[in-house]
């Protein structure tokens, strides 16, 4: 069996679980979400835990059961704690600033770069070159999260750009870098 899909999925105290037949609600002191599970998986709730079953040892039932239970963990944890990514900025001139539920950035371009704030995602820009993106849905933010850094990806030259909180960019060399003539 898979050994994350037969892991019980503990309740936390003010989370509440609902499964009628393949749809899914966890409601929690952050929200509420709701999902719909693939028709193989079968999920239960069974003394303060959710338990997630397969049919069968088929390919795909075993790919399932594993990715069913760790989506239902996800909104678990989305209800309590929350997700977020933190976005960094590089680059001479480039910074970001929140302007009423607008992200608006200055990144290099003859114009201002404006991202809405989205349903259930909060933008907080605790300084210039700082984004932090929340929200409860952990696709929804890694989505937005994306979204936003796809408005300038950092170039491998200089490294300028928008990245991941960590994420480690792959440098060149320029083209005087590789044997030049003195």
């Amino acid at each position: 069996m898979s050994r994350i899909g037969r892991k019980p999925i503990v309740i936390p105290a003010g989370v509440e679980v609902k499964v009628d037949g393949h749809d899914v609600t966890v409601k929690g002191p952050k929200g509420t979400l709701h999902s719909t599970i693939h028709s193989m998986m079968t999920a239960t709730v069974e003394n303060g835990e959710v338990v997630v079953t397969r049919p069968n040892d088929e390919k795909e039932a075993r790919s399932l059961h594993g990715l069913t239970r760790t989506l239902i963990a996800n909104m678990v944890e989305g209800v309590t704690n929350g997700f977020k990514k933190e976005l960094e900025i590089q680059g001479v001139g480039y910074r970001a600033a929140k302007q009423g539920k607008d992200l608006v950035m200055n990144l290099g371009y003859s114009h201002q770069v404006v991202v809405p704030e989205e349903d259930g995602i909060t933008i907080e820009v605790p300084d210039p070159l700082k984004i932090i993106i929340n929200g409860i849905d952990k696709q929804r933010v890694g989505q937005f999260a994306a979204k936003v850094r796809e408005k300038r990806p950092p170039e491998p030259y200089k490294g300028k750009g928008i990245r991941y909180v960590g994420e480690h960019i792959i440098r060149k060399e320029g083209k005087a870098g590789k044997g030049a003539k003195k």
